[in-house]
């Protein structure tokens, strides 16, 4: 199998597509988004990402909008989002459109595999049945099908999507041989066999829902041991000492990001749709969205304790709307989450993000803490490592949402700025 299509170039897809096209694959790249097509046409990425733009400016990828130009492919992989609605209910509709679109032009015997994060239950139950309905295929014999989670972790310039371990289930034992040699073929890094389909759709659930519920759990800990006087990160330091049965987690200001935030509500609506309800899992969530009002409230109570009132007329800058360090990435970012809270209360916001220059209100770090009574560190990105507090006379508080400077809040204290931390 030579040819493949990639249907959704975002984060997932278009690494996927690079990566095929590097080890000699043929690569139809499809979109439905036609500013994005112009652009990766023009050799242009939307992804900041630098090893993705050396590559694409050497590609031979077709890209394309129209989904017919897959008809030849041997393998058409499935990268398109899957978020949750507003009640947190798992949105398909996006791969459910996508998965079918492909399926109609997909010839006789080849191999349909959906990367995209779905919930147990997902391909038997609804991918599967929706293209035998709507297509003359038939599942295992003219269409084979297969999940292979996909693994990238944006900005990390160690693993990525070509030497990250994988697993895969398939509809069958010769679907399942036939994405494996695939795999084989495309990443350098194992790739492990489940026992079915569905266990594969489990396992990217459960990556995602095990850090989830770990970050919460640090995450209340901060808040208790902020009230008990007891240093949060000193004491996961210390805990990590031990060589075994510990891994660190540290807390923060908020979760963001298209798979932690987002994941554990698909396994959440699946068990309750089969008679088990999550408590543990639904708590986790719950204290990991309350970060961002337990950081709006840190604040003001330290003003009012400080006689500076409430944050009502307060100019506050936000530093970071990006999820994570040094990406242009703010899906599910808490930033959004915050600067409605601090704007419900009264405060005038000043956003700066050197990642998102045409969403921010300033155009560079000291222009945005100019005159700002607060600041708020949502994003730890490489440039506010270096923040230098002297000269900010008006500003009172400094809350760290990352404790980039929890060993250095001495540099806030000593310029008469009352530094707070997540738990320090």
């Amino acid at each position: 199998m030579k040819k493949i299509g990639v249907i959704g170039l975002g984060y997932v897809g278009l690494p996927l597509a690079l990566l095929a096209d590097e080890k000699g694959f043929g690569v139809v790249g499809v979109d439905l988004d036609k500013e994005k097509i112009q652009s990766l046409k023009r050799r242009e990425a939307a992804i900041d990402d630098q090893r993705i733009g050396q590559q694409i400016k050497k590609t031979k990828i077709v890209f394309t909008d129209d989904f017919s130009k897959i008809k030849n492919v041997d393998i058409a992989i499935i990268c398109v989002p899957t978020p949750v609605d507003k009640n947190k209910s798992p949105d398909l509709s996006i791969v459910k459109n996508a998965s079918l679109n492909a399926a109609k032009h997909l010839k006789k015997g080849s191999l349909l595999i959906i990367e995209s994060t779905i919930n147990p239950g997902v391909c038997n139950e609804v991918i599967i049945p929706l293209i035998e309905e709507e297509t003359s295929h038939k599942i295992g014999k003219t269409l084979h099908v297969a999940h292979c989670p996909e693994r990238i972790n944006p900005g990390d310039p160690e693993w990525h999507v070509g030497n990250i371990n994988r697993v895969l289930g398939a509809d069958s034992e010769e679907s399942l041989d036939i994405a494996y040699s695939f795999y084989t073929q495309l990443v350098d890094a194992k790739i492990k066999k489940m026992g079915s389909i569905k266990e594969a759709e489990a396992v990217k659930i459960v990556e995602n829902t095990f850090r989830d519920v770990n970050i919460a759990f640090v995450n209340e800990l901060a808040m208790s041991f902020e009230k008990l006087g007891i240093n949060i990160n000193n004491v996961i330091d210390g805990a990590a000492t031990k060589p075994f049965a510990f891994m660190a987690h540290y807390p923060g200001i908020g979760v963001g990001g298209h798979c932690i935030p987002v994941d554990p509500y698909y396994l959440i609506e699946y068990a309750r749709g089969n008679g088990f309800e999550h408590k543990f899992l639904s708590l986790a969530r719950s204290i990991n969205e309350s970060m961002p009002t337990y950081a709006v409230n840190l604040v003001e109570e330290t003003l009012i304790k400080m006689a500076e009132g409430t944050l009502q007329g307060k100019t506050v800058a936000v530093l970071g709307l990006s999820y994570k360090a040094n990406v242009r990435d703010d899906r599910e970012s808490p930033s959004y989450v915050l600067i409605n809270q601090l704007e419900a209360r009264g405060a005038v916001i000043r956003i700066f993000d050197p990642y998102f220059p045409e969403k921010s209100d300033a155009s560079t770090l000291e222009e945005a803490l100019l005159g700002a009574d607060v600041s708020i560190l949502v994003t730890g990105h490489q440039e506010f490592a270096s923040l230098n507090p002297s000269g900010l006379s008006n500003l009172k508080v400094f809350l760290d949402g990352r404790n980039v400077y929890k060993d250095r809040r001495d540099v806030f204290t000593q310029n008469g700025i009352y530094y707070l931390g997540i738990g320090v």
